[in-house]
């Protein structure tokens, strides 16, 4: 008869209690009060002391045996405890079928652990916990796994010394019990122990004298427009194939008597979601001979011109089908809905059977003197004739005649890549050969505009100047359902060849750096990103925090792992200065891999240990939670802590296109009424050494998109580049210089990554209602109240919020990308540092930003948080993610922000609400 005791829940640290009280084990469904149900567990067996292991930390760990194991209970008795140590790969142990279950490991005495090695069973833990004892009574956590994956799981630098150390399982991964083949542990060694790195204090200015703006460029390195002596207006712009068309969604829509109506459940009357449609993805290997340039060449301003002609060429790398281009949405035919045209075009000779490539023209001339670039050149002679419609959109029976285009005219633009497989084949390519591409807005005597959908069935119109928060690159209304992807959209007249740098840089920010495999399917590997990453890292691709180009998954859950977000970290001297931590550098890098590849969990995990919160009353009684997460560190607790969220990519090269004098124009030297003040913080150059304007990052600690690119290759990711050629400038930035070169990534592909985020467009304000037809059901980004959002916005003024959320701002012209050029933009950010009070502060000091300082975040694009994010996590806001929504994050704000906060407590709910509806808006 074996001899058993129990254990219950409350003998457990308080992280595993409530996991374990979250998953259905230690206390099954019993009330509050009553006793947990007991684990049954092997009385550990008396056990001769071992002999002391030596080992020397400067040589690798030597094996240290348990002198017994016990564990919960087994499966059956010939799957003891005992199996998982017997130095056997063909015995091993298997628990009950209960997540609660444990294995437990007896030293005979307190001995130093350094390392340890499970080796799963099939039946492995999603989630557990490695916890040390010294009386076998009392625990303490030394690891938690979340995201358990079964295979050898390897735990280094466990820095422990106990008698006892207990495998807690929290949640299976399958519905068997849990099953190990061994166990195997080490002690201390340099192969298994972080090493203690030379470390230097972080350098920034002590203020902004001498600062120097970021370079600037005579010429752009792309021309999207220009005008011939004659007053001829010439527009280029870039293509990207494309699967679907820009109005198809999951449901088929029409007028009623036209087709089916699948947006509206005609039993209940409410929307239907049958999912998205497939416009603004990506296809399979679409940086790869899939990009291609239109040029619109418009006469209607050249003196003397009655009858206006725009000639159409593409430069294609590829074999296309003569045509291909449409013009003119089919407003007139109540059939067309997901897509329809009125007319292709007139090619120059009908004839022809194929257009060979044709190389990109030079900036600001023309290929040939007259246009016409060849018999595949199209030309548009007229606005075409079309049925008219009654007030309700529908055909009247009169015929609209042809006329001549005028000024003003805003024709569709839809372009296609129709190739042939011999063409693709002959340059090795066997991905698709057709496809669609985007639709654009041309507009006659001006150029592309972003449009917006209206009556009759969504026809295609400009969008107010008002609307366009990113300028005139901003991301036309979406009426695919494709949210998941507006963060990740090009410029609405990203040039020609700019197009296919977006798309190379786009694969790379979607590339692991130690596999080189994409994270969407369909797409090839990149060799070059092979094995750059170093050992130790937070993620392998940049997708894997910023998702979908947005936010990092907030903080959740007790327990969750935060290595989709930055963990900022320093030592602090007894001057006060702050320096990287020895062991984790400037930032913590959660995750490990050997040189094979296989996971290697070197204990830098940071976890949510707790949420602190409290309640704040609003003047209508309402009552809203406000919490933070408390974190906790698997080894040592650094002196200066700050949790970061990953921000959103997208407008981010307008904001470095800002002039500095315009920023620092919006600095006051003593504050204002509400006591906003705003400081700017000032960086030193990392390649140069200038003193320049920081402008991102959550405390503007970055100069330029080059800069941060470096700095979170560097930190999150351990890849180095041109910028930090050392995985050493992690820890030691006065070393930096003189450190030698490891393998990175190239200057091209920093260069790539860079371009790529520059050309990240902002969505255009969703503050004008469309014209879905009578009946069809609009998706949620279009269930627009155009009188709340207007209410809304006007509060936001009033509250004084764009004292610090700038509204209006304009790019400079000196921008090596003209698609970044003289934009009027709405960032609604002054790019400065404010004081937002001591629930928000930490205590990491970057230059003038103290701990209670942070830049004013952009709203821009705020509304789509919850569409990008999709599935991936929970949303957050503010810096560590705390805020689980707008109302929330508002009511964080303090120190300067106070007064605008008060105004908010005290407005009504129906006000309240209009405010919210202005931000979703943006």
């Amino acid at each position: 008869m074996i001899a058993l005791h129990t254990i219950t829940t409350r003998m457990l640290p308080l992280g595993v209690a409530l996991a374990l009280a979250a998953c259905g084990g230690g206390g099954g469904e019993k009330s509050a009060a009553s006793t947990p149900d007991p684990v049954q567990v092997q009385l550990p067996p008396v056990v001769a002391v071992p002999a002391p292991i030596v080992s020397d930390p400067g040589q690798p760990g030597v094996v240290v045996k348990p002198a017994g194991a016990t564990s919960s209970s087994v499966e059956n008795p010939a799957m003891s405890a005992f199996q998982a140590i017997d130095g056997s790969a063909t015995t091993r142990w298997s628990s009950t079928a209960v997540d609660n279950a444990y294995i437990q490991f007896d030293f005979g005495a307190s001995t130093a652990i350094g390392y340890m090695k499970l080796l799963w069973e099939d039946s492995y833990a999603k989630q557990y916990a490695v916890q040390v004892s010294d009386d076998g009574q009392n625990w303490s956590q030394l690891r938690y796994v979340s995201d358990g994956r079964g295979g050898a799981e390897e735990f280094f630098n466990l820095g422990a010394r106990a008698r006892y150390l207990r495998v807690q399982g929290v949640e299976r991964a399958t519905q068997y019990g849990y099953s190990l083949f061994e166990v195997e542990f080490k002690s201390p060694g340099n192969d298994n122990t972080l090493p203690t790195a030379t470390t230097s204090a972080l350098r920034y200015p002590a203020s902004g004298a001498g600062w120097t703006p970021l370079p600037a460029s005579a010429d752009p390195l792309e021309t999207l427009q220009f005008t011939l002596a004659d007053g001829t207006l010439v527009t280029r712009f870039g293509a990207r194939g494309l699967a679907r068309h820009g109005r198809e969604r999951g449901e088929d829509w029409n007028e009623i008597g036209y087709g089916p109506n699948e947006t509206v459940d005609p039993a209940t009357g409410l929307p239907v979601d049958k999912g998205p449609g497939n416009y603004l993805t990506f296809v399979p290997q679409y940086f790869k001979n899939r990009t291609w340039g239109v040029e619109i060449i418009d006469n209607s301003r050249v003196a003397g011109v009655a009858k206006p002609t725009l000639i159409v060429n593409q430069y294609t790398t590829v074999d296309f089908l003569p045509g291909g281009v449409a013009f003119f949405r089919g407003f007139d035919r109540p059939g067309v809905t997901g897509y329809g045209w009125m007319a292709p075009g007139e090619l120059v000779d009908r004839d022809v059977a194929v257009c060979k490539p044709t190389p990109y023209p030079a900036n600001g001339k023309l290929a040939t003197a007259t246009g016409i670039n060849g018999a595949c050149t199209l030309q548009v002679k007229d606005y075409p004739g079309h049925g008219g419609l009654d007030a309700a959109g529908m055909p009247n029976n009169v015929h609209v005649p042809a006329r001549a285009l005028a000024v003003g005219d805003a024709i569709e633009v839809s372009p296609s890549m129709f190739s042939t497989s011999a063409a693709m084949g002959a340059i090795g390519d066997t991905g698709g050969i057709r496809y669609y591409s985007a639709e654009w807005i041309y507009v006659v005597g001006a150029g592309l505009q972003p449009w917006y959908g209206v009556q009759p069935r969504l026809n295609s119109v400009p969008l107010p100047a008002a609307t366009l928060a990113g300028g005139l690159g901003s991301v036309s209304y979406n009426y695919s359902d494709n949210g998941l992807f507006m963060f990740q959209q090009p410029h609405n007249h990203t040039g020609m060849q700019n197009m296919q740098r977006f798309v190379e840089g786009r694969r790379l920010v979607h590339t692991s750096f130690t596999t080189g495999e994409h994270n969407e399917p369909g797409n090839d590997r990149y060799a070059a990103a092979v094995g750059l990453q170093g050992q130790r890292f937070n993620q392998s691709a940049c997708i894997a925090c910023h998702v979908n180009n947005g936010r990092s998954p907030a903080p959740a859950a007790i327990n969750q792992r935060l290595d989709t977000m930055s963990v900022r970290v320093a030592a602090i001297d007894a001057n006060g200065v702050q320096s990287p931590h020895p062991q984790y550098g400037a930032a913590v890098q959660m995750n490990g891999v050997s040189a094979t590849g296989a996971r290697q969990n070197w204990g830098s995990g940071v976890r949510v240990a707790a949420f602190d919160s409290r309640q704040v009353t609003l003047a209508d009684g309402t009552v809203v939670e406000l919490r933070k997460p408390a974190i906790a560190f698997d080894g040592a607790t650094p002196a200066a802590v700050s949790l970061r969220a990953a921000q959103p990519m997208m407008g981010t090269g307008l904001l470095e296109a800002i002039p500095e004098a315009e920023i620092l124009s919006r600095v006051r030297s003593s504050p204002d009424a509400d006591g906003v003040i705003g400081v700017a913080n000032f960086v030193f150059d990392p390649e140069s050494g200038a003193v320049r304007l920081g402008r991102f990052g959550w405390k503007a600690s970055k100069a330029s998109l080059r800069h941060q690119t470096a700095s979170a290759l560097l930190a999150d990711m351990a890849v180095t580049s041109p910028v930090y050629r050392n995985r050493s400038c992690h820890t030691d930035p006065a070393g930096c210089g003189a450190a030698a070169a490891q393998p990175g990534i190239t200057e091209a592909d920093l260069q790539l990554i860079t371009r790529y985020l520059a050309l990240v467009a902002v969505p255009a304000q969703r503050s004008m209602p469309s014209g879905f037809p009578k009946g069809v059901a609009p998706l949620d980004e279009h269930r627009v109240d155009a009188a709340q959002v207007a209410a809304g916005a006007r509060l936001f003024d009033g509250m004084r919020c764009v004292a610090c959320h700038t509204a209006q701002m304009t790019t400079g012209s000196g921008h090596l990308l003209a698609e970044l050029r003289n934009q009027a933009i709405a960032p609604y950010s002054d790019l400065l540092l404010h004081d937002m009070g001591a629930g928000l502060a930490d205590n990491l000091v970057e230059g003038q930003a103290k701990g209670n300082m942070w830049r004013t975040a952009p709203l821009w694009g705020i509304g789509y948080t919850d569409k990008v994010m999709g599935s991936a996590g929970s949303v957050g806001y503010l810096h560590d993610g705390r805020a689980r929504n707008l109302t929330e994050a508002i009511l964080w704000h303090d120190g300067e922000a106070a007064r605008a906060r008060q105004r908010f407590e005290q407005l009504s709910r129906t006000d309240r609400d209009a405010v919210l509806a202005f931000l979703k808006s943006l």
